[in-house]
């Protein structure tokens, strides 16, 4: 999850690591550091905390120029986030620095044996372990000594390397965890990261590594060997990003400006994809065989976090339009359940990043079973998008805020999208019902508008409710799990527990919490489940429970229940999801503000989660 950035070239290395840096500290910002080279000898900035902490001991040096650095910004695994735990990490005699990202599992026995050779060790990361083994196999040849050094482990890496007898070299190396090469075209610049993301702003020519591959970049040339430490030529991809920046527009948080992008980027998830006319859905470099399409018996949708909110919702359409079961599976579990996988099932994918270590270890066993991948990811040329047998975009942008929000509403537009699709082809759905469904689907950004009109209205509602500890949010059907990524959005950005629960399980058990201390957050926009839920809201008012709802305009008897109440434009139960997931957000966004925690990077938590 902790962020690389590695740069040999004519700039100043270390200016253009920061901004690397700050271009991929959403992946952590525990700690942060830079290494480079001066006189022989390695020179090393570090620096607990975010990334402002570090800027601010280099600056210090302003003058300071040099052609080659790498940089970390950490998310911590091994090792409390403090200045001995931050990278980049060395060995005992301070002449080789390492940047890592990953876990190595076997790192404790490594280290048993190096401490029998008196080799001092300064920090308790898995890391040091690497510099320490790396040096300690050093006899004045980088690449045999890195290339021996990491046969020995067992884990995931993503790695940098420098060494001070070595001043215009970078050795990296990935397995199970992402590293991408990017250069122009007279390799005046090279630059390695963990993520695409940092080379925004440029137009390069990039390559990613696969496991067990290593890079040697020196005096402008790269050279790429696999595991028996032969040369191999890898295919380049073009990258132009050089109009492309972060920017938060005005907004105060880039939480904010992402919530306010949602009727854009819903509308460029289904823009050219739609074909109302013929009611027909059309993806580009769709990739499946027509074959299978017409066959598979199954779909496991498997995804983490928001990702698995919106695989939940889908699951429901996919099954009421194909007529063939859908599972979802949390990606972190699914590796280690039996589900009678074959070549007949086909597995959904969803990450926003389409680097997530957990989604990825399932989908690498389902691919063991001969199962068809299809992915829905945010990012091109991301590791779940090439290990794929196709991939479906979402179009949304670069999410910069660690809290998902346009990726969720992004998701469930391309999710269902792909439920037209899939059903259309198999002959499951009329014409007519498919294009009433799609111009219902293209309101949806314009109802979107008026919600966020109501920013002054929430905004007030959060005053009264940010004094509570603890809520509970309630749904039935497809607003359960919009509840549970409304839960998860206030969870993560306020502190606050928050729990999802279908509505009618609360009688079975949770309604033993229910007191005046604790508010209910009811989602009543299915109409399909409209008078269950009263009854459900019924129950939790007659324990004294506070109660906010959001509801259709107009809809009848939620009034005599719900002690505040956010109106919505009605909109059919499968879209409702909608305008649900668009006041949670700003619900929890605005109690968020109320308790002053840090919007866009809270606490313990990272963006994209490429570690298990």
């Amino acid at each position: 999850m902790c962020g690389i950035f590695g740069y040999i070239g004519n700039k100043n290395s270390i200016k253009e690591c920061l901004q690397g840096l700050k271009l991929l500290e959403y992946r952590g910002y525990d700690s942060a550091g830079i290494a480079t080279i001066q006189d022989a000898k390695i020179l090393s900035f570090k620096s607990p905390g975010k990334l402002i902490e570090l800027e601010k001991k280099i600056n210090i040096f302003k003058d300071l120029k040099f052609d080659l650095a790498i940089g970390h910004t950490r998310w911590a695994t091994h090792g409390s986030p403090t200045l001995a735990n931050a990278h980049p990490h060395f060995d005992e005699k301070l002449k080789l620095a390492i940047v890592h990202n990953g876990i190595i599992e076997n790192y404790a026995s490594i280290r048993k044996k190096l401490l029998s050779k008196n080799i001092l060790f300064r920090s308790e990361t898995d890391t040091e372990v690497m510099a320490q083994l790396i040096s300690y196999y050093y006899a004045n040849d980088l690449l045999k000594a890195f290339d021996k050094a990491i046969k020995e482990l067992t884990g995931s890496y993503a790695i940098a390397l420098i060494h001070a007898n070595h001043p215009d070299e970078i050795v990296a190396s990935s397995k199970e965890s992402p590293i991408v090469i990017g250069f122009d075209d007279n390799k005046d610049e090279i630059i390695i990261s963990s993520d695409p993301n940092a080379f925004l702003g440029r137009n390069l020519n990039i390559l990613f590594l696969k496991n067990n591959e290593i890079a040697h970049i020196k005096n402008k040339k790269i050279n790429i060997y696999d595991k028996n430490l032969k040369i191999i030529h890898k295919k380049t991809e073009r990258l132009n990003s050089k109009n492309i920046s972060f920017s938060k527009n005005g907004f105060e948080h880039y939480l904010l400006k992402e919530i306010y992008e949602q009727p854009l980027t819903i509308q460029k998830a289904f823009l050219g994809r739609i074909q109302l006319k013929s009611g027909e859905v059309e993806f580009e470099d769709f990739n499946l065989p027509k074959s299978f399409l017409k066959k598979f018996k199954h779909i496991i949708i498997t995804a983490c976090g928001t990702s698995y909110h919106a695989g939940l919702c889908a699951s429901n359409f996919f099954q009421k339009y194909l007529k063939i079961n859908c599972s979802v599976e949390i990606a972190s579990e699914m590796r280690f359940k039996d589900l009678n996988l074959t070549k007949d099932t086909l597995i959904i994918a969803i990450s926003q990043s389409g680097e997530t270590a957990d989604t990825l270890s399932a989908i690498r066993k389902a691919k063991e079973n001969n199962c068809h991948i299809l992915s829905i990811v945010n990012v091109k040329n991301s590791t779940i998008a090439r290990e794929s047998d196709s991939s479906i975009f979402l179009k949304a942008g670069p999410e910069i805020s660690v809290c998902s929000t346009k990726a969720f509403t992004s998701q469930i537009t391309v999710l269902y999208l792909l439920a037209i699709y899939f059903a259309r082809s198999r002959n499951l759905l009329e014409k007519k019902d498919a294009q009433i469904f799609l111009k219902e689907l293209k309101k949806i950004p314009n109802i979107i508008k008026k919600i966020l009109k109501k920013r002054k209205e929430i905004e007030k509602i959060a005053q009264k409710y940010a004094i509570y500890n603890s809520f509970f949010f309630l749904g039935r059907n497809l607003m359960y799990p919009t509840a549970m990524e409304a839960a998860l959005k206030l969870k993560e950005i306020s502190y606050i527990d928050a729990n999802a629960y279908p509505a009618g399980e609360m009688k079975h058990g949770p309604l033993a919490l229910i007191s005046e201390k604790l508010p209910i957050v009811g989602f009543c926009l299915n109409e399909k489940t409209y008078d269950k839920m009263l009854s459900n809201l019924m129950e939790a008012k007659a324990r004294s429970a506070p109660i906010l709802a959001i509801a259709s305009k107009k809809s009848y008897g939620i009034e005599d229940i719900a002690d505040d109440i956010i109106w919505v434009d009605k909109v059919i139960d499968d879209l409702a999801i909608f305008p649900a997931t668009i006041v949670g957000q700003l619900l929890a966004y605005f109690i968020a503000i109320i308790k002053k925690t840090d919007i866009d990077q809270p606490r313990n938590l990272a963006k994209s989660v490429t570690v298990e």
